[in-house]
């Protein structure tokens, strides 16, 4: 019989252990596929951070290492500076840890156009440590800390994390992608391997954010919460390219 798929070889063989319906192991699959792709898994570093992405390590078949919550882009830069230039070293976070207690963290590694890349991952909501608030939780948004929702006047308003790296001159490349579909996850993958090449390159600061589903702390299912992310996230968090500093394009989808 014909051959239609393999499964990439930057992956192990480790059952899930993500809820159903999550698509961190879509974007784990995009991660792994596009290393492979650019003859890069030899040669990568994972940082992996604190919430749900906390056992990333198990999942890729290269170098990982954990960083304490938040720090992962202070961890990515060390690693960066001191191993050979050949080296890939990328982050992958949540948006509970890049987000807040790594604000600083992400900022300043973006301010200084460290060459690493940062796959961030925008749930809008803490999954892991019980269903909490998160800086990009939207109004109205019910969580375990908002049980009516997200106020303005409470809360403030969500953050946009790649609008506002954008601004900072250290960055090379920001893009927002998107897991509710196919033809998204499709445009994902060639964003983080944008990303990776970018890093190849001696480009300098890359994140590419993916909007991801938590049906378990939403209270939907899986189904349901793929429609929750395009119509309720996207319009908050428009997809598209938000830096892209070599060919000076920028747009919107």
């Amino acid at each position: 019989m014909k051959t239609v798929f393999e499964k990439t070889t930057g992956l192990t063989d480790t059952p899930t252990h993500y809820c159903p319906g999550c698509t961190h192991g879509i974007i784990h699959r995009l991660v792994a596929e596009s290393l492979e792709e650019i003859n890069a898994l030899e040669n990568a570093v994972g940082v992996a951070s604190v919430g749900c992405s906390v056992l990333s390590y198990e999942y890729f078949h290269c170098d990982m290492t954990q960083a304490a919550h938040g720090r992962a882009p202070a961890v990515a830069t060390g690693l960066k500076r001191v191993l050979p230039e050949d080296r890939i070293v990328f982050t992958y976070q949540g948006d509970g840890d890049l987000a807040s207690i790594g604000m600083g963290e992400i900022v300043h590694a973006a301010a200084r156009g460290e060459n690493i890349t940062v796959i961030f991952v925008n749930n809008a909501i803490y999954g892991m440590t019980g269903g909490q608030m998160a800086p990009t939780t939207l109004l109205g948004q019910k969580t375990a800390t908002t049980p009516t929702g997200r106020t303005e006047q409470l809360q403030g308003l969500p953050i946009r994390v790649s609008e506002m790296l954008a601004t900072l001159d250290g960055t090379e490349y920001i893009e927002r992608v998107s897991t509710h579909d196919v033809a998204h996850v499709i445009k994902a993958k060639k964003a983080i391997k944008k990303a990776f090449k970018n890093q190849q390159e001696g480009k300098g600061f890359s994140m590419v954010e993916v909007l991801s589903s938590c049906p378990t702390n939403w209270g939907l299912d899986p189904e349901e919460s793929l429609d929750w992310i395009k119509d309720e996230m996207v319009p908050y968090y428009p997809l598209g390219v938000f830096k892209n500093r070599q060919s000076k394009q920028e747009g919107r989808e």
